[in-house]
């Protein structure tokens, strides 16, 4: 892992433990913000560490907009425990305890696995936006998530990400190529 990534991981999963220390209403907003930040270093490295924090911090934070009852002591420890295994550059023991988070969201409910389960591709596929928003190609911003590019496509079409035309006028990009030859 990247020196640079690991460090920024480091930060992010503790801004995450700080968040949840205390139970509060701008947890959700603070923990989406994070992920959005965290995304921004996987478009740049395109690491995938950084992808599954990312998507892990963006569905606990739909999980606790959600829930109301959610174990945050459990969640907490095993952030700790990612954490330092990341401090220490044991970076198995790292992807385990991440895993371990992932399959305690999935697992919090019976009833609501399938809901979890859904939640996770959706952070997946939101995750997949802001990479091709950040200039990653949709085949490879699809590659990184494990999802497929017909789900990101089918997602960034419904979102206003490629409505953004910067164009130049004929008159503009005529000039421009006549410049070149000069």
């Amino acid at each position: 892992m990247n020196e640079v990534i690991r460090r920024d991981i480091i930060s992010e999963i503790g801004r995450a433990i700080n968040i949840l220390k205390v139970k509060e209403e701008k947890d959700t907003a603070q923990l989406r913000e994070l992920s959005n930040h965290t995304i921004h270093n996987a478009s740049v490295f395109q690491d995938e560490d950084s992808i599954s924090v990312a998507i892990l911090v963006y569905s606990l934070s739909k999980i606790i907009e959600r829930m109301k009852d959610i174990d945050y002591n459990f969640i907490l420890r095993l952030l700790e425990k990612a954490n330092d295994a990341l401090k220490k550059y044991k970076f198995n023991k790292f992807r385990k305890t991440i895993k371990r988070l992932f399959s305690f969201i999935s697992s919090m409910d019976n009833k609501l696995k399938l809901y979890i389960g859904e939640v996770i591709l959706q952070a997946q596929i939101k995750k997949g936006s802001k990479l091709y928003a950040h200039g990653i190609s949709s085949a490879r911003a699809a590659e990184m998530l494990g999802i497929s590019q017909w789900e990101l496509m089918s997602y960034i079409g419904k979102t206003r990400l490629t409505d953004v035309y910067v164009g130049i006028n004929a008159k503009e990009r005529l000039e421009y190529a006549r410049s070149l030859f000069k």
